[in-house]
């Protein structure tokens, strides 16, 4: 399948050395005024060629609506884009055309359909999430017009942990908690806190000068979210943001709230209680759930991690399997991400504008019976 959403539907197209990669967004709302700025700002966060720590592939990344919107304004209607290849080098991939790369989905693919797209990967590429992010643009204004936050970080690449991770399960972030993760982009890797993107920088440059590559894991919290957000039992919102996320390339796990670490605690110590405002309302006072309970939203911060494998393509020898079920050793070539987590932050953000912009709207037809 190549379309995302509900209600909210992405559809996209384009393989990483064609001649072009789109999509198209429909069900977005009409009448909205688009930031074209904060659409270039997102892609520029994904971008390669902008630091030795990433790919040396550089594309300008140029997105051209093709409909939707007019007079910088949607329509109501389909929304649709193309983002131009420019900066490929095809002869790279000619000798890999009837080998299997470890770590790829090129056996799968070829298994699969019985023809692909060797140059980068084709459609199995992570170039794809270009368009993901253009639309998660667009969905992530939409939210932010709500009061809706969505910030995603590394707080793990290789062996470096952001250990002392406030984003995690605080309620309520200190106004010097909330300037560190806004200017998290600003740092050398995105990571609120300095000292450990430095350390995280210097990880990656390693493994580069190695020619190796390293995994790491990208936090996500989401703040000003309301209550009521997901469906029951099949459509829960942890289940559909799961299901985003390791829509992903390169995603190898996903977790909500402490995840994996509750099955080791003690309900006493892991359910989360809510209380009175002076406000008359009801908050929840901890957030080891990821401010989710039975796959609804519950009003506290949304947080979840989603962990990235190494980077496949390495420049050390390995055998490769051909297609005649020989065996060959093989030195990859190419520009490849030595961490693929540092440019997937975007991404995960863009995912997570698209899984929330769709259950807000899915919410409010429920609301007005139109779903009925």
């Amino acid at each position: 399948m190549n379309t995302f959403g509900r209600l909210l539907r992405l559809t996209t197209f384009g393989e990483s050395h064609g001649t072009a990669l789109g999509g198209v967004l429909d069900g977005f709302p009409a009448g909205f005024a688009i930031d074209e700025f904060a659409i270039e700002q997102a892609l520029r966060h994904r971008q390669g060629g902008q630091s030795i720590l990433t790919t040396s592939r550089r594309e300008p990344d140029q997105v051209r609506f093709l409909s939707g919107v007019y007079e910088g304004r949607t329509l109501g209607t389909p929304i649709a884009f193309i983002i131009e290849n420019a900066d490929t080098r095809s002869q790279d991939y000619s000798t890999l055309k009837d080998l299997y790369r470890p770590g790829h989905a090129d056996f799968t693919y070829q298994t699969k359909y019985g023809h692909r797209d060797a140059r980068g990967g084709g459609r199995a590429s992570a170039r794809e999430t270009v368009v993901r992010v253009v639309a998660g643009a667009l969905c992530a204004q939409w939210l932010r017009a709500e009061g809706i936050h969505i910030a995603a970080y590394l707080s793990q690449v290789g062996t470096v942990l952001y250990e002392e991770d406030p984003y995690r399960s605080s309620i309520h972030l200190t106004h010097e908690e909330e300037a560190l993760l806004h200017l998290r982009y600003e740092q050398v890797v995105p990571c609120p806190d300095k000292a450990t993107a430095d350390r995280m920088a210097q990880a990656v440059a390693e493994a580069r000068d190695r020619h190796d590559s390293l995994g790491g894991i990208i936090s996500c919290r989401v703040d000003g979210l309301s209550t009521g957000l997901g469906e029951p039992l099949y459509d829960k919102l942890s289940s559909r943001l799961a299901s985003a996320m390791m829509s992903i390339n390169a995603t190898r796990g996903f977790e909500i709230g402490d995840g994996f670490a509750l099955a080791s605690g003690q309900g006493s110590t892991c359910n989360d209680p809510f209380r009175p405002t002076p406000s008359g309302e009801i908050e929840q006072t901890t957030n080891h759930c990821g401010g989710l309970l039975g796959g609804i939203s519950t009003g506290a911060p949304l947080f979840f991690r989603t962990a990235f494998k190494p980077t496949s393509s390495i420049g050390l020898s390995q055998m490769l399997c051909g297609e005649g079920h020989s065996l060959r050793e093989y030195t990859i070539t190419g520009r490849h991400d030595p961490c693929v987590a540092l440019r997937a932050v975007p991404i995960i953000e863009a995912m997570t504008a698209l899984t929330l912009m769709d259950f807000y709207l899915l919410h409010r037809a429920h609301q007005s019976g139109a779903w009925r």
